[in-house]
């Protein structure tokens, strides 16, 4: 009988858990988050949270968007929920290694891969919440990938490292996705 009771409450609990759905206050299409209203240890509606994060996980599919890009919606969105002001928000991405292949504009990522860009929504989608998207010009010519193809959302760096220790100077948290 213990057992079963046990057995019970741990499938409602589960089933509970399951039933939750995903939101997205900021990045509406990607990185979908769940509330957690039980959280103590949340965002602070008073910090200014400036970020410069190190993008180098891709996807093993070319059809597949990129793991890193996705964590950056995933953290705006939990940002947003946990009660940062937004506003607030600065993030800088330094994207670099085979992830610089993903934010090629559609004709050239097709032409090199065979599909269609799937990072084009989620890349605008950052831009337009304020990420400044800024790609290693050192990958760029050692993965052959010309300027001109480059999307227009995304600015060229002289390199990964020089973004980072420049943002990190001006006080920024480094992140690593």
């Amino acid at each position: 009988m213990i057992k079963t009771l046990i057995c019970s409450i741990g499938i409602f609990v589960s089933l509970s858990i399951q039933a939750q759905e995903k939101i997205n206050p900021v990045i509406k299409n990607f990185g979908g988050i769940y509330d957690i209203p039980e959280a103590t240890v949340k965002a602070d509606p008073e910090a200014e949270y400036k970020v410069i994060i190190d993008v180098v996980s891709g996807a093993s599919d070319p059809k597949e968007i990129a793991w890193g890009l996705k964590n950056v919606a995933r953290m705006i969105n939990l940002h947003a929920v946990s009660g940062a002001d937004i506003s607030k928000m600065k993030v800088v991405l330094a994207i670099h290694g085979p992830v610089a292949y993903t934010i090629m504009k559609n004709s050239a990522f097709k032409d090199r891969f065979g599909t269609d860009n799937p990072n084009i929504a989620l890349i605008k989608e950052l831009k337009d919440a304020g990420v400044k998207l800024a790609v290693c010009g050192q990958s760029l010519i050692g993965r052959e990938i010309p300027v001109k193809k480059v999307l227009p959302e995304v600015e060229i760096a002289t390199s990964m490292l020089t973004t980072v220790t420049t943002y990190q100077l001006k006080g920024y948290v480094l992140l690593k996705f």
